[in-house]
């Protein structure tokens, strides 16, 4: 019993672990290879009647709220992603039901959060424009919703089943 208890927390934490691992991979080679390879800041890579490449900084979050806390908005992300994370090891039935989605917010977020260190903001440059001007995104942004949705929809199937 024991042995299938640590065999099961040893495949948690691999899950964990490797969706973290490729969503922060997949989003620091988009930004480096195709965003800030030759362009600058406010340059359009693409356009299209619905959705442009738009190269920008944001120096916020989403929808660049809390920009005013410039240089302490990296370190409060990292003290948030710490006390989850501590959160979680303590609470293993919720990172167990849940480690895929969680790690890949875990890894769009720690992407993100590195581009504040080494860049000027976080790098942006999805633009959605089609019948209304939507905020600036990337691909570790839409990692983010998509790992909440994965936990959403999770919770729900498990609602309608019991």
């Amino acid at each position: 019993m024991l042995e299938e208890l640590r065999a099961q927390s040893k495949k948690t934490w691999m899950l964990f672990f490797c969706a973290l691992g490729v969503v922060f991979v997949i989003d620091q080679g988009i930004k480096w290879y195709f965003v800030l390879e030759g362009y600058q800041q406010g340059d359009l890579i693409y356009e299209t009647p619905v959705i442009s490449l738009l190269f920008v900084y944001n120096k916020g979050v989403a929808f660049s709220l809390f920009a005013f806390l410039q240089e302490w908005l990296k370190y409060l992300q990292i003290l948030l992603l710490v006390l989850v994370f501590v959160y979680l090891c303590k609470q293993r039935e919720i990172l167990r039901e849940y480690a895929f989605a969680i790690g890949v917010i875990f890894g769009a977020g720690i992407s993100n959060i590195l581009d504040r260190f080494i860049h000027q903001g976080v790098v942006d440059y999805i633009f959605w424009h089609y019948q209304f001007e939507f905020a600036i995104f990337n691909f570790a942004d839409v990692m983010i919703n998509c790992g909440v949705a994965i936990i959403l929809i999770t919770i729900l199937l498990k609602k309608k089943r019991t």
